[in-house]
């Protein structure tokens, strides 16, 4: 079987149109044959993003000429960006070799799962009554889980509002690294498990995984902490720092080091649940396929919200809470719009040029 050979990368710059705010950078690899991959690094809103310059000095560069025997091997190229960029490198590497010899993503990463249930995330809203309002909507959607970001001073009320409203629903609470350990804060996140949370995601800032375990040791709501690398997750698991993983393939830095950590979670007893990053599909697909692997047992967040332009066909989408895996398509499993992306582009990029 012929190896593909990285032959161009191309890269747009995308914004939502009419005024919404997400962008994406949105990466395609061609290789000599004509065979095309796709992947997205979602951008922070607002300050410098480092994910356009890493991609034009750096990883692109090293890409063109490279044989793709496994999709592993564009790891080092990989490492010469931000996690961001690195994601969308990495995922068009394995789109491509995926595309390049039929075999859909999700087989190629290990998945056994041929739907994947879902979760939805709120926005910080101001009124209680609006905040279970939207969780209405949510679960009217068929979602399951809902993930609520929680901050001092938000936090008790919100949870006992949804709760009371929603007794059987798989609630996360997603404090966002801005817990400190002080005797309020800690009694606060504690008294999150009588409303039967299922998991507090990254309470305390990212590199204090001490503080994560003594909370870990004190509540039997699991803890989640932000994990970034495989170093972390493994410091994360000997000090019993948690008991979920969040995946996020935009955080892991791609699809290959996001399964190496679903695998050690996995062996370790931890549930896994993934979170797909970006409006334009293809990070979400991505998320689809790696969902499917077998440790990941919590709803995910992987579907396109409702109601937007759809950017890959079939719109990655939940159904009744429920997201199918493409096993009868190579690669992504999606067709990509291009010249809708190619009209929306604000910046472009092609190496060589």
């Amino acid at each position: 079987m012929t190896v593909p050979s990285i032959h161009g990368c191309d890269a747009f710059r995308v914004a939502m149109p009419r005024g919404r705010r997400p962008e994406s950078v949105l990466v395609r690899l061609t290789a000599q044959d004509g065979t095309v991959g796709w992947g997205e690094a979602a951008l922070a809103a607002g300050g410098p993003d480092p994910v356009w310059s890493d991609i034009e000095e750096r990883m692109g560069p090293a890409l063109i000429g490279l044989e793709l025997d496994r999709p592993e091997d564009v790891s080092a190229a990989a490492d010469l960006g931000c996690p961001a960029a690195a994601a969308a490198i990495d995922t068009a590497c394995w789109d491509l070799w995926c595309r390049s010899r039929g075999l859909p993503l999700a087989h190629a990463l290990g998945g056994t799962r041929t739907s994947i249930v879902t979760g939805a995330r709120l926005t910080p809203e101001p009124l209680l009554d609006t905040v279970v309002g939207r969780v209405n909507q949510a679960v009217g959607a068929g979602h399951t889980r809902v993930t609520l970001d929680v901050r001092p001073g938000w936090d008790i009320e919100p949870v006992r509002a949804i709760r009371q409203a929603f007794p059987a629903l798989a609630l996360v609470a997603d404090a966002g690294h801005h817990y400190r350990e002080t005797p309020e804060q800690l009694a606060v996140l504690e008294g999150l498990e009588a409303y039967g949370v299922l998991a507090i995601v990254r309470p305390f800032p990212e590199d204090d995984l001490a503080a994560h375990a003594r909370l870990q040791a004190r509540t039997g709501t699991a803890v989640a902490p932000g994990i970034g690398d495989l170093a972390t997750l493994d410091a994360a698991i000997a000090l019993d720092a948690g008991r979920v993983l969040d995946l996020r393939l935009s955080a892991m830095g791609g699809l290959t080091a996001a399964r190496s950590a679903h695998d050690l979670a996995y062996a370790a007893g931890w549930d896994v649940w993934c979170t797909g990053a970006g409006a334009f599909g293809i990070g979400q697909a991505a998320a689809v396929a790696l969902a499917a692997l077998p440790g990941v047992t919590l709803p995910s967040e992987v579907s396109d919200p409702a109601g937007g332009p759809a950017f890959v066909t079939p719109p990655v989408r939940s159904s009744g809470g429920v997201v199918g895996v493409p096993y009868t398509q190579p690669g992504l499993g999606h067709e990509i719009d291009e010249a809708r992306i190619g009209k929306l582009a604000t910046r472009r990029l092609r190496i060589p040029a």
